[in-house]
């Protein structure tokens, strides 16, 4: 298997005064030196924390920062850096030429920070910004990783009811979203439980899997669970869940739901049933729990659409939070050649 990887929460710094900045260099820096950055990538990694958070000062007022460390294929991680404001936005093409400054500062200049990071892109409009930089190491497996996660805790909360795992293989994409019952302890222990039976198999028949799934989230709270399996050779997309984990597989102006049937994983449910996509390679799938609200519409967000997956998945976030539940967003760029 190319890529098994395990959910975690999304580190969010908040960013209300010129301090805040040094704080998030420092959490950063100190992320990329955990995963085993060198001193010149780790201090890469911090000019682009202090250049991208000192940004959303001076340009938004306040802000966030969110943190995310991924594998990669081949060996090593990526560090993920996005900022996130509500400000008026502002237009990205001329922010990223050379020499130009949103404050009249001489910052080093979006330009330079683009060309500093392995991956760079941005969003911006009446409703804000979100800015996305990764960077890793020189090496094996350059191919970015075309996915992008945003899960976070009700209040903060180091536990979270949601969970989610992404597994890669080849021309070969499974990915899981799932919601235990309520929020805290005990609905993560719930969700996790179903994430371990599925991380034991990701590629098994996907009824079978729900099925293992199940059994081993009886007599915990139970949740909501849906499975996606992607196969890039016969371009198809699988699709089954249970209960309300929403899930959209897009391209373009063109969106479509996939169906969930009642019940509750660990629970109770009459039945699985798989959904066959046909031509789903280039779409873009888009999981969510219902931390998240329903009713978003790539179409409202000029251009979106074909941003990077970590961009919308943080877009939708911040617009779409319903701020009383934890909520997972996970989009996936499905390719046949994926990682």
């Amino acid at each position: 298997m190319d890529l098994s990887i395990f959910a975690s929460q999304t580190q969010v710094i908040g960013l209300d005064e010129q301090s805040d900045v040094g704080h998030a260099r420092r959490t950063a820096c100190k992320l990329a030196e955990q995963h085993g950055f060198d001193e010149e990538c780790a201090g890469r990694v911090a000019l682009l924390a202090t250049e991208l958070c000192s940004n959303v000062i001076k340009h938004a007022g306040r802000g966030e920062l969110h943190l995310r460390v991924l594998p990669r294929n081949g060996g090593g991680y990526i560090i993920e850096l996005l900022t996130v404001d509500r400000a008026q936005g502002f237009d990205p093409p001329t922010c990223l030429a050379d020499g130009y400054s949103t404050s009249g500062t001489q910052g080093i200049g979006m330009g330079a920070l683009a060309r500093m990071a392995q991956v760079f892109d941005v969003y911006a409009d009446s409703r804000g910004a979100v800015v996305l930089a990764r960077l890793y190491e020189p090496g094996a497996g350059a191919a970015d990783l075309r996915v992008g996660i945003s899960q976070h805790a009700l209040y903060g909360d180091p536990a979270c009811g949601d969970t989610w795992h992404l597994a890669i293989d080849g021309q070969h994409i499974s990915a899981i979203v799932i919601d235990g019952l309520g929020h805290g302890a005990d609905a993560e222990v719930a969700a996790r439980a179903g994430a371990a039976a599925f991380a034991e198999a990701p590629f098994a028949d996907p009824v079978q899997l729900l099925h293992a799934m199940h059994q081993a989230m009886l007599g915990s709270r139970g949740g909501a669970a849906a499975l996606a399996q992607y196969d890039g050779a016969n371009d198809n997309l699988a699709f089954i869940g249970v209960g309300n984990i929403g899930a959209s597989l897009i391209a373009g102006s063109q969106a479509r739901g996939l169906a969930s049937l009642p019940g509750i994983v660990g629970g109770q449910f009459r039945k699985a049933q798989v959904f066959d996509y046909a031509q789903a390679n280039g779409k873009l799938l888009i999981m969510y729990s219902d931390g998240l609200q329903s009713r978003w519409n790539l179409q409202d967000y000029p251009g979106l659409v074909h941003r990077h997956p970590a961009v919308i998945a943080a877009v939708l976030h911040r617009d779409f939070c319903r701020g009383r539940d934890d909520v997972t967003v996970l989009v996936v760029d499905l390719e046949a050649a994926h990682a």
